[in-house]
């Protein structure tokens, strides 16, 4: 057993303890609560004393780490069509070796940012050993696309030989594994209403992340079917031609068991269909800024009682794996919001988003792992200090 004795102690679930102090004991909170009265209750423990605030280990809920190596060489502000299309030319000139070496840094930053859980999403499955060895938790979606129905049945149907052949004995019982659809506009809806039905996990959607998705799918023209025909040659593919959300709950996406990614460009009464049905979303503001310049509606999901995460999407639309950082990012353009919100989503949401309960908030009998970001001073509400300091030196205590 060990006690941690903080300036700050950030739980998530209330408020925020000053001059508070944690008894962990094999990971697994003993107590928390005022440093005075945590200290007279375990009389004897050695005490690790902490300059600055302790927090729960950081949750990025969407990642796509397998293309790293294209940080910062993929441009945005065009929309995600010019932006997909940059980043498969640049992805056709990575060889294997860089692409190894970048998802292997891109690991070693997460730790080092303090991330103890993460959701990745892949094609090639090349991250989930990285992530084992360095031992992060969290889900790994195997991502599917094609809009022939037979082709990518038949695929789905050989995921399983597909994963064995890349990686012939899974890494660590941490890391859950899903198929998981691409989007509704590049993997036919039987596909995603399958995958979807037979999850037994948690899997993930990217949904609503841009106009033209919307377009595509409501009215069946537009830049995405375009883009479709030049780049897949699909050109009688039959679009559903109903709202979007419509189409989204009749294959299954509003769903508790569901991720859904970004929802950038959906509307207040869209939020409330995804706040009823109890579907996890994970917002990627940085990103959505990068590729669209555009952001969630936050107010409005708040308003409509979403339950959100963060994530940082991948380095070739975002500047950094730092699921901190895109609490900021909201807190610059939401003051308004909380700033306690914003750690939950970096950390609680981010947890339940991945079906991992026992992460995310220091409360007895938790294993959140503990993130100390250490300073001389902390002034006035914890939590809009951590935000406004983000950039001070962080270390986990239990590493």
């Amino acid at each position: 057993m060990r006690l941690v004795h903080a300036d700050h102690v950030i739980t998530i679930d209330g408020p925020s303890i000053a001059d508070g102090a944690i008894v962990v004991d094999q990971g697994r909170i003993v107590d928390v609560g005022h440093a005075s009265e945590v200290i007279a209750r375990h009389a004897g423990l050695s005490i690790e004393r902490v300059r600055g605030v302790v927090l729960p280990g950081l949750v990025n809920a969407h990642t796509h780490l397998e293309i790293s190596a294209l940080r910062g060489r993929v441009t945005g502000g065009r929309g995600f069509i010019d932006w997909v299309e940059r980043l498969i030319g640049l992805r056709s000139e990575i060889g294997p070796e860089e692409e190894e070496l970048a998802i292997d840094e891109a690991v070693r930053s997460l730790v080092s940012f303090g991330t103890v859980a993460i959701g990745e999403v892949t094609n090639s499955l090349a991250a989930v050993l990285p992530l084992a060895r360095a031992g992060l938790v969290g889900c790994i979606f195997h991502e599917v696309f094609g809009l022939d129905r037979d082709h990518v049945m038949a695929r789905l149907a050989g995921l399983r030989a597909e994963l064995e052949s890349r990686i012939k004995h899974w890494p660590s019982s941490d890391l859950s594994y899903s198929p998981a659809p691409h989007t509704l506009y590049t993997t036919h809806e039987d596909v995603v209403r399958t995958m979807i039905t037979q999850a037994s996990h948690r899997t993930s959607l990217h949904l609503a992340e841009h106009p033209q998705e919307r377009r595509a799918i409501e009215h069946g023209d537009g830049p995405v079917p375009e883009w479709l025909a030049e780049r897949a040659k699909v050109t009688n593919f039959p679009w559903p031609k109903r709202p979007l959300f419509d189409h989204a709950e009749s294959v299954g996406a509003l769903a508790p068991n569901v991720l859904l990614v970004h929802l950038t460009d959906a509307k207040p009464a869209e939020l409330a269909r995804v706040a009823l049905a109890g579907a996890h979303v994970v917002l990627c503001p940085r990103s959505n800024l990068h590729i669209e310049a555009q952001l969630p509606p936050l107010l409005a999901m708040r308003e409509a009682g979403v339950r959100l995460s963060l994530g940082t999407d991948s380095l070739a639309s975002s500047p950094s794996l730092d699921v901190l950082a895109e609490a900021r990012a909201l807190r610059d353009r939401f003051p308004s919001v909380p700033a306690q919100e914003l750690l939950a989503m970096a950390t609680r949401g981010g947890a339940l988003a991945l079906d991992r309960p026992e992460l995310g908030r220091i409360v007895r009998g938790a294993r959140p792992g503990l993130l100390a970001v250490e300073s001389v001073s902390v002034e006035g509400d914890a939590p809009a200090w951590l935000l406004a300091n983000m950039k001070l030196p962080r270390r986990m205590l239990d590493a």
